[in-house]
């Protein structure tokens, strides 16, 4: 997909998606070795939004499969369609069991999810296994065949391979650790909070409307925030909505009033809206 690191940082930016230097090696190596991509980080820094970048950027199909905990093989990978199956059953009761095995047990009745439906096919797609920490460890059982020679085994129908890998990213909030086995098969990457600079390009690119010397307080006062000992800093993406908000009230300047009456946006919980209004000085950023 991707000719070189360059190439892959100005074709995500063409869609929206500011990529550092290290975000934008690791996608082109990923690309160019064929390996699943394993992006860990704090919610809300872009982890999931890389994953469309590319798949905008490549013209490929986004399939993707959100973990949590409870997802099984036939969420993730395939299950049969039994109350067809039943149907076909009933319809067919003066045949033989071979015969209706064989008949129920086709593709007619199968129904995939998202690992199967990624590697079957000839048209280019991206996988997204998003929040991959939230399944429960027996699932990443189930990644390993899938991420180490892309295929899929159904009993009743054999195994099926990729004709054409897609590309695989693989979120992570590091909730939990994922096994060393799963990890070997990926390329990582850790998506930080951008530095200042990059922040400010970000949410000038998403909110273009907002004044330049605003963005760049935006920036800075998020930045204070991030500083203190909070429950939850506030993301990337919550700094972009602090900025549509006060663009929204029509603000020009940040002043006590505005920060403590927009701070919701930002932060999500009590004591940290109360700590925040207690420390933070706008004089000194």
């Amino acid at each position: 997909m991707f000719t070189s690191v360059d190439d892959v940082s100005a074709r995500l930016a063409a869609t929206g998606y500011l990529a550092s230097p290290a975000v934008a090696t690791t996608v082109f190596l990923a690309d160019r070795l064929g390996k699943p991509l394993l992006v860990e980080g704090p919610a809300g820094v872009g982890k999931t939004e890389l994953a469309k970048a590319v798949a905008e950027v490549a013209g490929a199909r986004l399939v993707r499969l959100q973990c949590y905990e409870g997802v099984d093989e036939s969420r993730a990978l395939y299950e049969w369609n039994h109350a067809k199956q039943l149907l076909r059953i009933s319809a067919g009761r003066d045949e033989t069991w071979d015969d209706t095995r064989t008949d129920i047990f086709s593709e007619e009745f199968l129904l995939t999810r998202p690992l199967l439906t990624a590697i079957r096919g000839d048209d280019p797609k991206v996988l997204l296994i998003d929040e991959t920490d939230k399944a429960d460890v027996e699932v990443e059982g189930l990644l390993l065949e899938v991420l180490s020679d892309f295929q899929v085994t159904v009993p009743e129908l054999g195994t099926i391979a990729a004709t054409r890998r897609p590309f695989v990213v693989l979120t992570s909030n590091a909730s939990r650790e994922l096994s060393e086995a799963l990890r070997r098969r990926c390329l990582f990457l850790h998506i930080g909070f951008p530095d200042e600079e990059l922040e400010r390009r970000i949410v000038r690119l998403k909110v273009p409307d907002l004044d330049e010397t605003l963005a760049t307080s935006v920036v800075r006062v998020v930045g204070a925030l991030r500083a203190m000992d909070l429950r939850k800093v506030p993301s990337v993406a919550e700094t972009i909505d602090w900025a549509r908000t006060l663009l929204a009230l029509g603000a020009d300047t940040l002043d006590e009033t505005v920060v403590r009456d927009s701070l919701g946006v930002l932060l999500k919980h009590h004591d940290d809206v109360l700590k925040a209004t207690a420390k933070l000085d706008l004089d000194a950023v």
